[in-house]
């Protein structure tokens, strides 16, 4: 008779800590969605979120499938990831330090369009996907904090939940984010709050080629 193994909760919650901490901590993702949120409004940032929840998803297969292992053991595959996310991020900066105050956008002939929900989607997707600090913490989580012995369906399922959670989490600062008050005072400030997340943007890609 085959042994039935049981869901280990314990594992699991000790996972759900870790990846809080991660998850909760400034980064690129969370850089993006404080953007999108006070730049594009409610919508988009939630759309951002699931997107940026949904690239957890790809961390997961690779890790579950064994290419995290050919990526941690070549450190070239590493660079290239590290270099796009870079390139991507300061991108996104310096997009965000052509802001201009309301005043003066409204003077302007071409009027600043929003991003349709699958552009911010993928905006988060992709922020997501190419974020080393998600590819390392999944290296890890799959080779340290799982055991070996855990079933392959109880891996997904943790893959699962962090991908949920930390779409869930984005979700809720978008809404947080973007309160009325929020809101108002951006109106009245939002290009200096841009050009801000803007630099920080940039120092973040400027930071991950500085330590590679």
């Amino acid at each position: 008779m085959t042994e039935v193994i049981a869901f280990n909760w314990l594992e699991l919650f000790s996972i759900a800590v870790i990846h809080f901490f991660a998850v909760a901590s400034p980064g690129p993702d969370f850089a993006v969605v404080l953007k999108q949120s006070m730049q594009q409004g409610r919508a988009a940032a939630i759309s951002t979120s699931i997107g940026i929840g949904s690239g957890i998803l790809l961390h997961v297969t690779y890790s579950l499938i064994g290419i995290g292992l050919i990526i941690k053991t070549t450190p070239w595959l590493l660079n290239i990831l590290l270099y796009l996310a870079a390139a991507y991020l300061a991108w996104i900066g310096i997009s965000a330090l052509k802001s201009q105050p309301h005043g003066q956008a409204k003077l302007s002939a071409v009027p600043v369009p929003q991003k349709s929900l699958i552009k911010s989607f993928m905006i988060g997707f992709i922020t997501n996907g190419l974020n080393p600090k998600a590819t390392l913490f999944f290296l890890s989580v799959f080779t340290v904090a799982i055991s070996s012995e855990t079933l392959l369906s109880h891996k997904i399922i943790y893959g699962l939940y962090m991908a949920v959670a930390t779409a869930a989490w984005f979700v809720f600062l978008s809404v947080v984010i973007t309160h009325r008050k929020v809101r108002a005072f951006y109106e009245l400030n939002g290009y200096i709050f841009d050009r801000i997340m803007g630099v920080v943007l940039i120092i973040m890609a400027l930071f991950l080629v500085v330590t590679s």
